[in-house]
């Protein structure tokens, strides 16, 4: 039997019931679920369904469920909105939908956020948020001050986030007789350096410049220094401007194994600057030095890339790296410093929170008399108004214009 679909609603009772008994295949086309909609209405309309008696009822139900491919109860839930409103509509799903918490310009702070800040963890960003509105009290940044980690990891998967250019680089691990070969034991006293050095890289042609990268063990104050070649007269004075850069005193100095620091004239250095202690690795464990190892691959790398750069641009990054990306480092940028809880079988797990990010001047504050440790001549008062002259963004932004000027015309000229 080959019925037009056009027509199957003017069949008779009886066309009906020889449909049903048929064995035979039916061919028709249905375009979706509004124009079978429309087949039951005007099917119960035409055999006046409602007025039919049972027996006859149980026939065209039959018959449309056949027709339809819709199963008993859906054609009797169909045919109980027709004998209540004379008609079957089709309806449109309610979707129930949470009011969108954070504005299309909430997204776009987020996503700048980001992008100045280079992609940081979920609780460091949320930091940063927080203390835009808090503490540097801008407004724009009221709804996002309280977001909680989670929700700034399910924004970033948005289409409104993707929108906006964010770069994430990825970071590549670096393997590299004075001294005393032992940890350094600070107990919980800043001023205990981890050093090492980061090489830009070479070509076939020419010298890739060569980053130092010195970072204190509690407060993780860092500096980041550049010079052309990792030989005494070119490393010696950028590293005394580094350590001239810590406001506090530098108690202890600790590399791996590398001749750059393991040397008499780096040793008559730290011995002019008074530091204390001069320890290094063991040889072959990069754990060892695993703080500024860490630091090298988030910081300098994730800011500076792997492409070479020339060793004659080493000055114009010193520059850079004193004026504005060290003040970035240690007044806006937040760190982790994980809270150890011991569970009742004594194992020891490393637990980051909210209030686990601070950047490390203030981490600095929250040192028992950390005015003690300062060195003579720098203030509280100084300190603080070097935190507050702009807000974590907007001085990471600066950052990150005049970054990209030295990147490109580093290597517009490589």
């Amino acid at each position: 039997m080959h019925i037009i679909m056009q027509k199957v609603e003017c069949l008779t009772l009886e066309q009906m019931r020889e449909f049903l008994a048929a064995s035979e295949e039916l061919v028709f086309t249905l375009s979706g679920r509004g124009e079978i909609y429309n087949l039951v209405e005007r099917t119960l309309g035409r055999q006046q369904y409602l007025g039919l008696p049972k027996k006859d009822k149980g026939v065209v139900r039959h018959y449309l469920s056949r027709l339809s491919g819709r199963s008993l109860p859906q054609i009797t839930r169909l045919i109980g909105q027709y004998r209540q409103q004379g008609a079957v509509r089709l309806r449109q799903p309610r979707r129930r939908r949470f009011p969108a918490r954070y504005t299309p310009g909430d997204i776009a702070l987020l996503a700048a956020a980001d992008a100045a800040h280079e992609g940081l963890s979920g609780p460091a960003v949320r930091r940063i948020l927080w203390r835009e509105y808090n503490v540097y009290h801008k407004e724009a940044y009221q709804r996002l001050a309280e977001i909680s980690s989670s929700h700034i990891y399910n924004l970033r998967r948005g289409a409104a986030y993707r929108q906006h250019h964010v770069h994430h680089t990825s970071t590549r691990a670096r393997a590299v007789g004075i001294g005393e070969r032992r940890k350094p034991d600070h107990r919980g006293r800043p001023g205990y350096l981890r050093v090492d050095t980061v090489h830009q890289g070479d070509t076939s042609t020419r010298r890739g410049l060569h980053h130092i990268n010195a970072v204190d063990a509690v407060t993780q104050w860092q500096t980041v220094g550049c010079c052309q070649t990792i030989s005494e007269s070119h490393l010696i004075p950028v590293l005394e401007a580094m350590l001239h850069q810590y406001p506090f005193r530098i108690e202890g100095f600790h590399s791996d194994n590398g001749s750059e620091f393991l040397n008499y004239r780096v040793e008559k250095l730290l011995n002019k600057l008074l530091v204390g202690e001069f320890t290094k690795s063991r040889a072959h464990r990069t754990t060892d030095n695993a703080l500024v190892e860490g630091k090298n691959g988030a910081v300098v790398r994730k800011h500076i890339g792997h492409e070479p750069i020339g060793a004659e641009h080493a000055e114009e990054f010193q520059r850079f790296y004193m004026a504005e990306f060290n003040p970035y480092l240690n007044y806006h940028r937040p760190c982790g410093f994980a809270t150890v809880e011991v569970d009742g079988k004594g194992k020891r797990r490393r637990r980051y929170r909210l209030g686990d990010y601070r950047t490390p001047y203030e981490k600095l504050l929250s040192l028992d008399q950390w005015e003690s440790y300062l060195k003579p001549g720098v203030t509280a008062a100084f300190l603080e108004q070097q935190a507050g002259r702009m807000s974590d963004t907007e001085c990471a932004l600066r950052m990150q214009r005049r970054k990209r000027e030295l990147l490109a015309a580093s290597r517009s000229r490589w």
